[in-house]
C-alpha cells in the first residue's frame, strides 16, 4: 500500500528528475549561445574569433544571471546580439524546463496509479503456473492410457491449490485483470520456462509435492514462497516488470507487499472476496492530493528556501551541499509551512529518513541540524503554523 513515506520518497525522485532536467536545459542554451558565436565561414568578412569568444562568454554569463527570471538581468551596456542571443537561450531554457515540469507532475501520479497492475501481473503469474501445472497433469494422464506414463501423487497439487483456486474462480481478480490490461497471453512460452527452470527445482515446491493433501495453510505457505523467491527473486522474471515499469527499482518493494497482502487476505469463508484486493491507498484521492502539493508547493518555493538554507548553512558554500539535501531539505520546510495537520517532528523524520536512504553519508547529521534550526526560527516567525494534529508534537 502507497503510504505518505513512499510518497514523499516519490515526490523526492521526481523533484530530482527535474533538477536533472533543468541541468540539461541549461546545458542546452550555453551551447546554443556559443553556437550563435562561432565564426561565419560563409562570410567574405574578416571574423575576430577572440571578440566572438569574448561576446559568447559575456552571453552565457548574462543568461546564466537571468536564468531564473523571465527577462534579462543586467543587461546594460551590452552588445544588442548579445542581449538577443541570451533573450533566445532564455526562452528555450524556461520552455523546456515547463515541459519536463509538465510531464513530471503527470507522470509521477500515473506511475504510483501504475502499481496495481504490477502486482495483478505477479499474482497472474501465479495463477499462469497452476495452470500450466494442471495443463501438464492432464494432457500426462491422457497419455497415461496408451503409454506407461505415470503422475506422481503430490504432482499436481499446485494445480488443485485450493487459494490460487479460489483466486482464479471465485475473486473478483479476473474483472480487475481487464480493467488494469493485465494481459499474460503472450507469456505462454516465458511461463513454461520459468516453471521449468525456476518453479519444479525449488526445495520449498519439492516439498509442496510431497505432500498427500495439503492443508489451506500450507497452499497459502507455497504460495506466499513461490512469490517471495521465485516471481520477486528471479533476474529472468524481474526483467520482465522492468519492462514495465520504469520505476520497478523504487516500485518493487511496494509491489511485492501487495502481493503478498492479496494471498494472506485470502478467506474462502468471507462474504465479500472484493476485500481479498488490497486498495493503493486507504484514502487515494486524499493522498494523491498531498503527492502533487508537495512536490509542486516545493517547486514553487524553490528559490526563497534556498536562499534561507544558504543563510543559516554556515560554513557550507550553497553550491557544495548535495543536490539531493537540498532538495530535502526543501521539502520538508515546504511540509512544515503547508501542511499544518503534520507535526513538525513528523515531518523532520520523515525527510531525514529519506536522507539516509537517497543522499551522502554525513547527509542525516546535516539535514537534522539544519532543519531543527530552521523549524525554530520559522515557528517563531509566524510562518510555521499547525493545528489539530499537527499540534501533537508541540505540547
Amino acid at each position: 500500500m502507497l503510504n505518505r513515506r513512499i510518497l514523499r520518497v516519490k515526490a523526492f525522485q521526481s523533484l530530482y528528475a527535474y533538477h536533472q532536467c533543468k541541468a540539461s536545459n541549461f546545458n542546452l542554451s550555453v551551447d546554443l549561445i556559443k553556437e550563435s558565436f562561432q565564426p561565419d565561414l560563409n562570410s567574405m568578412e574578416v571574423q575576430d574569433k577572440v571578440q566572438l569568444k569574448k561576446d559568447a562568454e559575456l552571453c552565457v554569463a548574462l543568461f546564466t544571471r537571468s536564468q531564473d527570471s523571465r527577462s534579462l538581468v543586467g543587461e546594460e551596456n551590452l552588445d544588442l546580439k548579445i542581449k538577443n542571443v541570451a533573450l533566445t537561450a532564455l526562452g528555450q531554457y524556461h520552455k523546456r524546463c515547463e515541459t519536463d515540469l509538465s510531464f513530471l507532475r503527470t507522470n509521477m501520479v500515473t506511475a504510483a496509479e501504475r502499481i496495481p497492475g504490477l502486482y495483478l501481473y505477479a499474482i497472474g503469474i501465479l495463477l499462469a503456473f497452476r495452470r500450466h501445472v494442471e495443463k501438464d497433469v492432464e494432457k500426462r494422464r491422457k497419455l497415461s492410457v496408451d503409454r506407461e506414463t505415470t503422475v506422481a501423487p503430490g504432482e499436481d497439487n499446485l494445480a488443485k491449490n485450493q487459494l490460487l483456486a479460489y483466486l482464479e474462480n471465485d475473486s473478483p481478480i479476473r474483472s480487475e485483470f481487464i480493467r488494469h490490461h493485465v494481459k499474460l497471453d503472450d507469456w505462454k512460452e516465458e511461463i513454461k520456462q520459468w516453471f521449468r527452470d525456476y518453479v519444479k527445482p525449488q526445495e520449498d515446491y519439492v516439498a509442496y509435492t510431497r505432500l498427500m493433501a495439503p492443508t489451506i495453510e500450507e497452499d497459502r505457505a507455497i504460495s506466499e514462497a513461490l512469490l517471495k523467491k521465485v516471481i520477486f527473486k528471479n533476474d529472468a522474471i524481474l526483467s520482465v516488470f522492468q519492462e514495465l515499469d520504469l520505476n520497478w527499482t523504487e516500485n518493487k518493494s511496494v509491489v511485492r507487499s501487495l502481493a503478498l497482502k492479496v494471498l494472506k487476505n485470502v478467506d474462502m469463508d468471507q462474504e465479500d472476496s472484493s476485500a481479498i484486493l488490497p486498495e493503493l491507498a486507504i484514502n487515494w484521492d486524499e493522498d494523491k492530493e498531498f503527492f502533487q502539493n508537495i512536490f509542486n508547493l516545493t517547486v514553487d518555493s524553490e528559490k526563497d528556501y534556498s536562499e534561507l538554507i544558504a543563510q543559516k548553512a554556515q560554513n557550507w558554500d550553497i553550491e557544495r551541499i548535495a543536490l539531493t539535501d537540498k532538495i530535502i531539505i526543501t521539502m520538508a520546510l515546504t511540509e512544515m509551512v503547508n501542511f499544518p495537520s503534520i507535526p513538525v517532528k513528523v515531518s523532520i523524520n520523515e525527510y531525514i529518513d529519506i536522507s539516509k536512504t537517497y543522499s551522502t553519508p554525513k547527509s542525516k547529521q546535516f539535514v537534522n541540524g539544519l532543519l531543527d534550526v530552521l523549524a525554530k526560527e520559522l515557528t517563531e516567525s509566524g510562518k510555521i503554523r499547525k493545528s489539530g494534529r499537527g499540534l501533537i508534537d508541540n505540547k
